[in-house]
């Protein structure tokens, strides 16, 4: 395998894997520590590579962020899908699932709790007035959940099908921004309760057949 030595003599890993190890580094270091806080320094170390290959795979670091986000955005579309194609799954319950899966979320690995929040949301909140193009991609984002839950909400036979997508995406941000503010995983259960309860309201009642 290549090596090369960086200015502070530290031996570091180029050639193939480069780039999946410096979007590897990306979401971890992003996520934990924050966008602006992670230099091209600290990434570089990290990914255990070289600041000329990381420039070689990515122009400027706003290029990675918007790659890293791209990429968790893929990820959470696939999890998303599993959840809502489960089987037995009725609309109704689809409408929960990503309730669901947000306050599953909250566990992490080795019995810890995570409550950074959305890395979408994160990014927003940091892009703010200076990363545009990461804007536009979170906003596409939520819109597109929003859009889909709206259908759900529609195959659910909801009477204002539009309006409950939008209540539930509100419901869904609200609780992981709370969750982050409060340190805390207890608003993603909250959330999932609330969500029932919102749901039950807006969708017609059934009635055993006789």
């Amino acid at each position: 395998m290549e090596t090369e030595n960086s200015a502070s003599g530290t031996r570091r890993r180029g050639g193939r894997g480069a780039r999946e190890r410096i979007l590897r580094a990306a979401a971890k270091l992003f996520y934990e520590e924050g966008i602006h806080a992670t230099g091209v320094a600290r990434l570089v170390e990290t990914a255990e590579v070289s600041t000329r290959t990381f420039y070689q795979h990515f122009p400027t670091k706003t290029a990675l962020v918007e790659e890293y986000l791209r990429d968790y955005e893929t990820g959470l579309a696939q999890r998303i899908e599993q959840h809502l194609t489960r089987e037995g799954l009725t609309p109704k319950d689809q409408l929960l699932a990503l309730f669901t899966m947000v306050a599953d979320a909250a566990q992490g690995s080795a019995g810890t709790v995570s409550t950074r929040g959305c890395p979408l949301h994160n990014a927003a909140v940091e892009a703010a007035g200076s990363m545009p193009d990461v804007r536009e991609l979170v906003q596409h984002n939520k819109q597109g959940i929003a859009r889909q839950l709206t259908e759900i909400a529609a195959r659910a036979g909801a009477a204002a099908p539009e309006q409950l997508g939008r209540h539930l995406v509100v419901l869904l941000e609200g609780a992981t921004a709370l969750s982050t503010s409060l340190d805390s995983p207890q608003p993603r259960h909250d959330a999932l309760e609330a969500a029932r309860v919102l749901v039950d309201l807006a969708l017609p009642e059934t009635r055993p057949a006789d």
